[in-house]
This record gives C-alpha cells, structure tokens and sequence, in this order.
C-alpha cells in the first residue's frame, strides 16, 4: 500500500471542506483532500442558501464567488413574522451603512464553484474514495480510492469535514448531543407577484419555518418546515395542492405565490459535538454541528469553522515547517471557535424551540420580542451583525473583500 505524508488532511470535500482546502492553499502546506461522493452530488445540490456578508467576503477573497455562473442575489431587506402573533421584525441592511446582509445561491451552483477552485489549487491531492483511521502515531489514515486502488496516509493534522454522521468524530470517542425536530424541511422554487425587491422573508409556524429567499431572475427560494409524520404525504402533493399549502403557510404579504421547481426534502435533526479537537483531529463544518436551518446559519458557521482554522495555524506559522496539528493550535481553534460557535447554536436552537410553541404566554413574549426588536436600536444592530455572520472573533478573510 503506497504511504504519502501531508501537513493536513481533509476528510470530506463538500462545501466546508473544500472551502477549507481552498483557504490553506497560500500557506504553503502540503495538503490532500478525500471525499466518498461522486463530484456530481456536489453540484447537484438543490437547497438555497443564505450567504451572509461575511461568507460572502470569504469567498470572494478566495476567487470562489467568480467562479459562479451566477451571482448571489442580494438581500437588502429581511422581514420576520410569527403565524398568530401579533408584531413582526423588518431591518434594512441601509440603516446599518451596509448595501446588503448577505446573498442567495443555489448550493449546487456554489458547489460547483468550489470544486473548480479546488481543481485549480497547485500541489493538492485530490481522491475520492473512503478514509478511516488506522491507530499509530500522529494521524494515519487508510484510504480506499474509488478506482480499487489503496494509499496509506500520515498527516500532521487531520480535518473531519465528513458531515453529521462523521465517521473520524466517532473512531476519536467524541460524544454528540442529538435533537430530532420532529420536522422535514422541504425544498423548492416558486415565484412571487408581489414580493418587495432584495427581501428575504422568514415566516415562523406552529409546524416549523417558512421561508422565501430572493433568487436571481425574480423567483424565490422556498423552505418549508413540516411536521414528519405528514412529510411524505405533503411531497405526493401535486403542485396544485402544494401551492395552495405554501400559499396557507407563508399567507400572502408578497403576494401569490405560482410556478413551483423540483422539491426535495430533508430531516431537521441537529447533531453537536461535545468538543471540536482530539489528538491531532479537528472537526469542521457538520461534523462539528449540524443546527436547524432557522435563520440560515448552518453553511455560514461551517465556513467560519474552516477560516479561523486557518487563522490558528497562519499565526503561528512562521515559516513552512510549523506543525499545524499542535496543541496549540488546537487549543486556538477552540478558543477562536467558542463565543461565535455558542451564540449561534443558542440563537438557532432556541428561535427553533420557542416560536414550535403554542402557549399563550409564549406567544404574548414573542410578540413582545418583536416589538423590542423594531424599537430597540442596540438589539437591532446585534440581529443584524449575527446575520451578517459577524459574531465572536471574525476570522480574517471574512473581514475582508477581496
């Protein structure tokens, strides 16, 4: 079995691992990247996705977002109500001197940027195939690429960037914290006859999110939470039924809605790893967390995973042969990771679980959160930085536009 050595090794080359390898790629390390899917489930992703600004500023700066065939989509205005709530938040990315809090792309289109940025890298090891780890010293991982063939791998570092089920996560012992929903998110397109311009809307329900996110030729992202259990009934739907229950849910403040895509659907199941580091191990991306995608925050935390990693072992790099797996460089990550990781797992969470509720009182303090939210200046810029993605220690790249 051939043996390579790399500083780092990338398990996983979805959107946060190939982010990450994108990211490494001026460090001057050598670095190799493994990942099971075919390189069409990448670009065949359906789901929208919410760039925030600081995304945004990331992945400009790493030539990701030229590569896309089409842009993101602005979002200069998001609106947020509450089904038999009375009051809703709306907040302008103007009033905060910005031209907008982030953008929309088809995950699939962004996938497909991506992986031609991580074709283009000089020096990567790129395999698809499988990756476990095999007990010895430092890191070392057996790698059965898709083509039979086999490699054995040392690296300095190992990133698990292997989703919510993550297999390295498990083989290092570190425990997860599990949460069913009890929800499926189903996805799709529609368009809108009188949405405002540039608005993202998040509809909250008794049965989960519904969401609609501007998309680029006047069509709309839709998400809509459902109950499980009804899941598979709601998808038999034919488009005419399926309308006019995305019409009942959202309600008609942008209007009707008609001209409904494909739809897919997907579990809400959050999944948190007690702790982000073993011995020479980090996790990244989903295979740190995996959160409900209320407020759209999933992709845009896995990001900043993969970009304060890179600043943890750009800081102490000094010169090409620094150890990127060290201690301290693990303890860095953590510590970079901590307060923006928290902030965001309890917004996610806890904006999930409150507005499932039903309670009256429930429903008298979210009213009340509305109306502190229009009226109180301090809390508005604090929900503003948050979806722009700036919370905790801001890793580098997001900071800056290329």
């Amino acid at each position: 079995m051939e043996q390579r050595d790399f500083d780092v090794a990338i398990v996983g080359g979805g959107l946060v691992g190939a982010s990450l390898a994108c990211a490494l790629a001026p460090l001057g390390f050598a670095v190799a990247l493994v990942d099971a899917a075919p390189r069409s489930v990448l670009a065949g992703d359906p789901r929208k996705l919410a760039l925030a600004a600081a995304s945004l500023n990331a992945l400009s700066a790493l030539g990701v977002l030229a590569r896309l065939g089409t842009p993101p989509t602005p979002i200069r205005r998001v609106e947020v109500s509450r089904s038999g709530d009375f009051g809703r938040l709306c907040i302008e990315a103007d009033e905060f001197g910005r031209p907008a809090f982030g953008g929309v792309v088809l995950a699939g289109d962004l996938g497909a940027a991506l992986q031609r940025s991580v074709d283009a890298l000089p020096g990567l090891r790129q395999v698809r195939g499988r990756a476990e780890t095999i007990n010895g010293e430092g890191r070392t991982l057996r790698v059965q690429r898709e083509d039979g063939g086999a490699e054995t791998w040392r690296a300095r570092l190992v990133v698990a960037a292997d989703g919510a089920h993550s297999p390295l996560r498990a083989s290092a012992g570190i425990g997860v914290d599990t949460h069913d929903y009890g929800q499926t998110l189903i996805v799709t397109s529609a368009r809108l006859s009188a949405a405002a311009p540039g608005t993202a809307y998040e509809r909250l329900t008794d049965s989960g999110p519904c969401a609609m996110l501007p998309m680029s030729g006047g069509r709309h992202g839709a998400l809509m939470g459902v109950a499980r259990d009804q899941a598979d009934a709601l998808m038999a739907l034919d488009d005419t039924g399926f309308v006019a229950l995305l019409q009942q849910r959202f309600g008609w403040r942008a209007g009707r809605v008609s001209e409904l895509g494909e739809r897919s659907a997907w579990p809400l199941i959050s999944t948190i790893a007690e702790r982000l580091t073993a011995d020479r191990l980090v996790l990244v991306g989903n295979a740190a967390q995996a959160i409900h995608p209320i407020g759209a925050q999933g992709f845009n935390l896995g990001l900043r995973d993969a970009l304060s990693l890179v600043d943890a072992i750009e800081e102490r790099r000094g010169d090409a042969a620094v150890d990127p797996g060290t201690e301290a460089v693990l303890a860095d990550y953590t510590a970079r990771r901590r307060d923006d990781r928290e902030r965001t797992l309890a917004f996610s969470d806890g904006l999930a679980r409150i507005t499932a509720t039903t309670s009256p009182l429930h429903r008298l303090g979210r009213s009340l959160g509305f109306a502190a939210l229009n009226l109180d200046a301090g809390l508005r810029a604090e929900f503003a930085a948050g979806a722009m993605g700036f919370r905790g220690r801001v890793p580098r790249l997001a900071r800056e536009a290329a």
